[in-house]
C-alpha cells in the first residue's frame, strides 16, 4: 500500500538517488585518504631506511662494527618499527635490531621479496599484524674492500619493517568518520525532502483526490481554493475552473431537459388533441364534400355559382390534407417494409408530380445510377416522402427552373446506402431558417400546416434512414434521403427475392 503512493515513491527513489551519489563520493574520498595514509607510511619508512644506510654506512666504513649493531638497536626501539635488519643474500641475518635473530634465517616472505627483485611488499606477520617491508642492497663499494674484499658486489640487505597498524588504525577512523557523515546526511535529506514532499505534494494532491471523490459523487459545488502559483497551485486553479465549468453545463443541461420535457409534453398534448380533433372533423368534412359535390351536380356548367361551388370544394380537400397530415402526425401508421426498386419508385413518383400545374414550366432531368440494389422499404411511406420533396422543390421555383434527381450507391462507415438527391434552383432557404425545417408546425407557407417536412423526417428515420438539407441563398437548396441498401428484414433466415416488387401507384 505504501508503495502505491506517488509521493513515497518519489521520496524513495530521490533519497536513493542521493544515498548511491554520496556514498560513490564518500567512497572515492575515503579511498584517496587511505592512498594518502599508506603513501605517509611508505615515505616515512623510506626515510627512515635511507637515514640507517647512512649512518650504517659511515660506522662500517671505519671498520666499527659495534656502532652499526648499536644504531639498529636503537632505531629499533621505534614503535612504528617492528624490526630493523641486515641479512646475506644467502638469507642469513648478520645484523639486527632484535639480538635473537642473528645468525638465524630471514623471515620466508621478506627473503622472497628479495629474491623478486622487489624493493618493498606488505606482509602480514603473527602478534604484528600487516607490516610495511622495504629493502635496500649494500653495494661493496671502495672503502669495504678491506673487510669484505672485492668478490661481492653486494655485502648484505638492509630491511626495514614498519608496522602499518597506527595507520590501519588512523584509515579505519578515517572510513568510520566518513561513514557517519554519509549516514547523517542521507537522513537529514531524507527527513528533509520527506517533509518537502509530504507539504507541497502529497497534501494538495490528497486534498485534491477527495475533491474529485465529491465530484464523481455528483457535488459541484467543491472548490481547492489554491495557495500557490506552482504546478500544483496551477492544477487546482484548472481544477476549480473544470468543476465551475461542469457546474454551469449541468444547470444548462437541466435547465434544457426541463424546457425539453415541458415541450415534448405540450406537444404530446397538442398531438393527441390535434389528432382527437382532426378525426372529429374528418367525417363532417366528408359529409359536406359529398352534399357541396350534390348541390354541384344541379348547376349547370355555366352557372356562375359552379364556380363558388368548386372553390368550396378545394377547400374542403385541402381542409382534408391538413386534417390527414394531423393524424398521421399524431398517429403515424407502421411501415410495411417490401423489396423495392428505387429508381423505378423515383420514376412514378416524378410521373405523378408532374400532373401538378406548376411542374409544367420546370426542366426535369433525371441522373439515376443504374443496376442499384434494393432497399427494404414501404413503397407508400418512401412515395409519400419523395413526392412532398419534389413539390416542395416545384413550388421554390414559381418562376421556372431546374429540377435534378440523382440515385446512387455510396459508402459510409463500412456500411452502403442508397441515395436520393432531389435539387431546384429556387431563392434557397436562409441559414436561421435551415434549422428549424424539420421542426413540426414550422412553416413559411401562408397555407401551409407545418407538417410535411416533419413526417418526411419521421417516415425515414422509421427506415433508419436519414433525411439532409443543402441550400445556397439564392441559388437552391438540395434534399438528401440515405436508405440502407440490401437491408434485411427482421427475420435473420428471410431470403431476399431476387426480383425487387413493384411499388403500387397513389397520389398523396
Amino acid at each position: 500500500m505504501v508503495f502505491k503512493s506517488l509521493t513515497t515513491r518519489v521520496i524513495i527513489l530521490t533519497i536513493s538517488l542521493l544515498a548511491f551519489g554520496i556514498s560513490i563520493y564518500t567512497y572515492l574520498n575515503l579511498k584517496r585518504e587511505q592512498t594518502q595514509l599508506i603513501n605517509a607510511a611508505r615515505e616515512s619508512t623510506e626515510l627512515l631506511l635511507n637515514t640507517i644506510e647512512r649512518s650504517i654506512y659511515s660506522s662500517m666504513r671505519i671498520g666499527n662494527t659495534e656502532d652499526t649493531r648499536a644504531i639498529l638497536e636503537m632505531v629499533g626501539q621505534n614503535t612504528k618499527l617492528a624490526g630493523v635488519r641486515i641479512f646475506h643474500p644467502h638469507g642469513t641475518i648478520l645484523k639486527s635490531s632484535i639480538p635473537g635473530e642473528v645468525g638465524g634465517l630471514l623471515n620466508p616472505a621478506d627473503y622472497q621479496l628479495f629474491l623478486q627483485g622487489k624493493n618493498e611488499g606488505v606482509f602480514t606477520q603473527d602478534g604484528r599484524g600487516e607490516v610495511l617491508v622495504m629493502q635496500k642492497p649494500i653495494y661493496n663499494d671502495e672503502p669495504c674492500h678491506i673487510c669484505h674484499g672485492n668478490k661481492s658486489r653486494i655485502i648484505g640487505i638492509l630491511d626495514v619493517n614498519y608496522s602499518l597498524q597506527e595507520t590501519r588504525r588512523r584509515m579505519w577512523e578515517a572510513t568510520r568518520l566518513f561513514i557517519l557523515s554519509t549516514v547523517a546526511i542521507v537522513c537529514f535529506l531524507a527527513i528533509t525532502i520527506s517533509l518537502v514532499m509530504f507539504k507541497f505534494v502529497k497534501k494538495p494532491l490528497t486534498r485534491l483526490t477527495e475533491k474529485m471523490a465529491l465530484v464523481e459523487q455528483g457535488d459541484l459545488s467543491v472548490r481547492m481554493q489554491p495557495f500557490g502559483k506552482d504546478e500544483v497551485g496551477r492544477l487546482m486553479a484548472s481544477f476549480d475552473s473544470m468543476v465551475e465549468r461542469l457546474d454551469n453545463a449541468k444547470r444548462e443541461l437541466e435547465q434544457l431537459h426541463f424546457q425539453q420535457m415541458e415541450r415534448a409534453d405540450r406537444l404530446a398534448s397538442v398531438g393527441e388533441m390535434a389528432a382527437g380533433i382532426a378525426h372529429e372533423i374528418k367525417n363532417p368534412l366528408t359529409g359536406i364534400a359529398a352534399a357541396i359535390t350534390i348541390i354541384k351536380d344541379d348547376f349547370t356548367p355555366t352557372d356562375p355559382r359552379t364556380e363558388i361551388v368548386n372553390e368550396v370544394l378545394e377547400q374542403v380537400k385541402r381542409l382534408d390534407k391538413t386534417v390527414n397530415d394531423l393524424l398521421f402526425f399524431g398517429k403515424p401508421t407502421p411501415p410495411e417494409p417490401t423489396y423495392a426498386d428505387l429508381n423505378a419508385l423515383l420514376k412514378k413518383t416524378l410521373m405523378f408530380a408532374s400532373q401538378h400545374r406548376g411542374v409544367k414550366s420546370i426542366e426535369k432531368r433525371l441522373e439515376l445510377q443504374e443496376d442499384l440494389p434494393p432497399v427494404y422499404v414501404d413503397g407508400k411511406q418512401i412515395q409519400q416522402v419523395l413526392l412532398n420533396l419534389i413539390l416542395n422543390a416545384v413550388q421554390a421555383m414559381p418562376a421556372g427552373g431546374l429540377l435534378t434527381i440523382t440515385s446512387q450507391l455510396a459508402e459510409q462507415d463500412g456500411k452502403r446506402w442508397v441515395r436520393v438527391s432531389i435539387a431546384d434552383t429556387g431563392q434557397g432557404i436562409p441559414p436561421l431558417i435551415l434549422g428549424k425545417i424539420f421542426t413540426p408546425f414550422f412553416t413559411t407557407k401562408a397555407q401551409g400546416t407545418g407538417l410535411g417536412l416533419a413526417i418526411c423526417h419521421k417516415l425515414v428515420t422509421q427506415h433508419q434512414g436519414t433525411i439532409a438539407v443543402t441550400s445556397e441563398d439564392g441559388r437552391g437548396t438540395v434534399f438528401t434521403v440515405s436508405l440502407p441498401a440490401d437491408q434485411l428484414p427482421g427475420d435473420p433466415d428471410h431470403d431476399r427475392p431476387t426480383d425487387p416488387i413493384p411499388v403500387e401507384k397513389e397520389h398523396l
